[in-house]
């Protein structure tokens, strides 16, 4: 009867609440609202089936969003609302600069659940912070090594970023990448959050003559300025970035030629690549479609990728039988490894983070080619670092990115 109740229209009337605390505004936006918009549909398709079956009652999904404009104040802000007032059992984070010490202290205290984008957030210090979809920025490795076994001729990239909790990581991890795969960065630069103009930066990473330009993790209107610059002073050569959000606008401010080869790391979900058998999402072409039907020219990297991660709570709250926020992590990890959005996966990252609070298996590489986004090969992000772990750590630590060079103070007190 109760496996039968959604079909009776006998659904949920009880509330289960997600919290979503991410920007909602300003510059990191796009890695915030087209995430909650993803949320807010699979949220509808979940209760329109009759809700979550959790042990013997269904629970409808309630998310709540908190904009945290990406400031730490704000977020602390947020989190205690959505943890005290609202009593949300798990709560989505962007993650990165707004998790300072304070915010990580709340979180241990009340023993919640919470996930971030940013694997760099993991420590030993965070033992309830998980990141179970995003990788970044390691998952950086596979474009370039991909770039290395099809273009073998490129030999120099200049590369650029802000210099944040999310350009820094990056930047050490395409250092890494770039020097195993026998590449020279010629010209590396840090701009600060607040720059505007980036013609003076384009010209100095072009005086080098570089077969490669690399974005790094810019946010999306750096990516779209750079991008846009580089146009203006006629580079030729190969672009690479981890993300391209709204591609078809630079497509439409360039030319289609320009951006013709522009390697990034998010595809599009009308690709049939994600047909694959591998795949672990959910009706990937439909949400593609349900999404830019409901909120036209916002898809970005983000769009789904807090929608995974629900998937992969959902699933160990059903198999826990509860929503209390232990025993979902505890669900969750089971095995040592699980699927993740793009096939199997395992818990990871002592090495590097201290912890194996992250979930890692293969990424896709993605190609513009004829003005779509396609992914041209899925490659393991586990199996280059097993070979090249070494390199990655060097570089992040020369950059001052490792778990314990940022976690100066003892380990949080979590029993």
């Amino acid at each position: 009867m109760s496996a039968a109740m959604p079909r009776m229209g006998l659904g949920a009337s009880k509330i289960i609440k997600v919290g979503f605390l991410a920007p909602l505004s300003g510059n990191v936006s796009a890695w915030g609202e087209p995430g909650l918009n993803g949320c807010l549909i699979w949220a509808d398709w979940i209760n329109s089936l009759g809700g979550m079956k959790v042990g013997r009652e269904l629970y409808k999904v309630e998310i709540v969003p908190y904009d945290n404009e990406y400031d730490s104040d704000k977020t602390l802000l947020g989190l205690r609302k959505l943890i005290i007032e609202d009593d949300v059992q798990f709560i989505m984070m962007l993650g990165g600069d707004t998790l300072v010490p304070a915010i990580q202290e709340v979180i241990n205290r009340r023993k919640m659940l919470v996930s971030t984008l940013l694997p760099s957030d993991l420590s030993p210090n965070t033992p309830y912070i998980i990141a179970p979809c995003e990788v970044h920025p390691i998952y950086n490795v596979t474009a370039v090594e991909w770039l290395k076994e099809t273009f073998p001729e490129l030999k120099t990239v200049a590369m650029c970023a802000q210099n944040d909790a999310l350009g820094m990581p990056s930047v050490a991890t395409y250092r890494a990448a770039f020097e195993v795969a026998d590449i020279d960065v010629v010209r590396e630069i840090f701009f600060p959050v607040t720059t505007v103009d980036f013609k003076s930066i384009i010209e100095d990473m072009l005086s080098t003559n570089p077969d490669i330009l690399c974005w790094d993790t810019a946010y999306e209107p750096f990516v779209h300025a750079l991008t846009k610059e580089a146009y203006r002073q006629g580079f030729k050569g190969q672009m690479l970035s981890c993300t391209c959000d709204n591609y078809q606008q630079l497509i439409d401010e360039t030319s289609k030629e320009f951006m013709e080869g522009f390697v990034f790391q998010f595809p599009d979900f009308d690709d049939p690549a994600l047909n694959d058998s591998r795949v672990n999402l959910t009706d990937p072409n439909e949400f593609f479609e349900e999404f830019n039907r409901r909120y036209p020219g916002m898809w970005t990297a983000v769009s789904w990728e807090y929608v995974s991660i629900l998937e992969l709570w959902k699933e160990a709250v059903v198999r826990a039988g509860t929503f209390e926020p232990l025993s979902a992590l505890a669900a969750m990890k089971a095995g040592g490894g699980t699927k993740n959005a793009f096939g199997e996966a395992r818990w990871w990252g002592k090495e590097l983070f201290g912890i194996d609070n992250a979930l890692v298996g293969d990424w896709p590489v993605v190609v513009i080619r004829d003005g779509k986004a396609r992914i041209v090969a899925f490659k393991s992000i586990t199996s280059w670092w097993d070979k090249n772990g070494v390199v990655l750590v060097k570089h992040m630590r020369d950059l001052g990115q490792m778990w314990d060079q940022k976690n100066k103070s003892s380990l949080v007190e979590t029993g």
